[in-house]
């Protein structure tokens, strides 16, 4: 959620050869007005020699499940008579996606709860029914909690999940206890969105996890904190395999950002950032 000042910022960075590392920038949520004028105004392509790209915009539809702010169909098993908070209209989401795919750019929103997610992906296919874009590569967030219902939708509309290994084995000691054990089933997924040909691209959340991505990898593999529990891992069904976590770090996390030419592999022509 970057803002236009931010954005100025990197800019200053690399023109003096001080930032050392490649940024994907998301604006933050432009508000209502000349949605699509902000876009375009702030936009930025290979910056730099590809050090800055900006082309993308965070939304958030609702909060996080520890504090009990990602929004339910039905209440919390642990606080009943509260379903969580929405941070942002539905309306309005679908009004950015609008705007973006007028402007060409990627839909990122934030979205945790099973209804967080619902209605992240209505608004997103009411947006593509207006004006289809097939290589639109709208994501969400996180994607913590989806209704059963909700997971072919994602394939079916493009809607890439973006995900966070370590988030499962950080939230596994309280989960089921904010969902109950139905719901949890539907919770940090991995493997339900893969069998269905979606893309993971993994990421840290760093700073509210720690951005080392070899405890991503392991986190994605076995579903075990560091000290080895769960003994069989936390739903070991939604493991990853090795090669698709390696995936997710590189090259879907570069397609993911349609930078999957210059990135994410070791191949000639990209770059070599190695």
């Amino acid at each position: 959620g970057a803002s236009p000042r931010t954005i100025e910022t990197y800019k200053r960075l690399i023109d003096r050869g001080r930032l050392n590392l490649r940024v994907y920038a998301m604006l933050g949520d432009p508000g209502d007005g000349d949605i699509a004028g902000y876009l375009r105004k702030n936009r930025v392509d290979g910056y730099g020699g590809h050090f800055l790209e900006v082309r993308s915009v965070k939304l958030f539809m609702d909060g996080a499940l520890g504090s009990r702010g990602a929004v339910l169909f039905t209440d919390y098993s642990d606080r009943p008579g509260y379903s969580g908070l929405l941070t942002t209209a539905p309306e309005h989401v679908l009004a950015v996606s609008r705007a973006a795919l007028e402007t060409g750019f990627q839909v990122c929103t934030h979205a945790i709860g099973d209804r967080g997610n619902r209605l992240t992906i209505d608004a997103y296919e009411q947006a593509l029914k207006e004006r289809p874009t097939p290589d639109h590569r709208f994501r969400v967030e996180h994607a913590q909690v989806v209704a059963p219902d909700d997971f072919s939708r994602f394939a079916a509309l493009g809607i890439i999940p973006s995900m966070q290994p370590t988030h499962a084995t950080s939230d596994m000691y309280w989960a089921e206890a904010r969902l109950g054990p139905e719901r949890v089933k539907g919770a940090y997924a991995w493997r339900k969105f893969l069998d269905i040909g979606c893309i993971i691209p993994c990421g840290s959340d760093f700073p509210v996890e720690e951005y080392n991505p070899m405890l991503g990898f392991y986190a994605g593999i076995t579903r075990r904190d560091l000290a080895g529990k769960p003994e069989k891992g936390w739903f070991p069904d939604q493991c990853m395999t090795r090669e698709e976590v390696l995936r997710g770090f590189t090259i879907w996390a570069a397609k993911s950002a349609f930078q999957e030419d210059i990135l994410g592999s070791l191949e000639p022509g990209k770059l070599a950032d190695i």
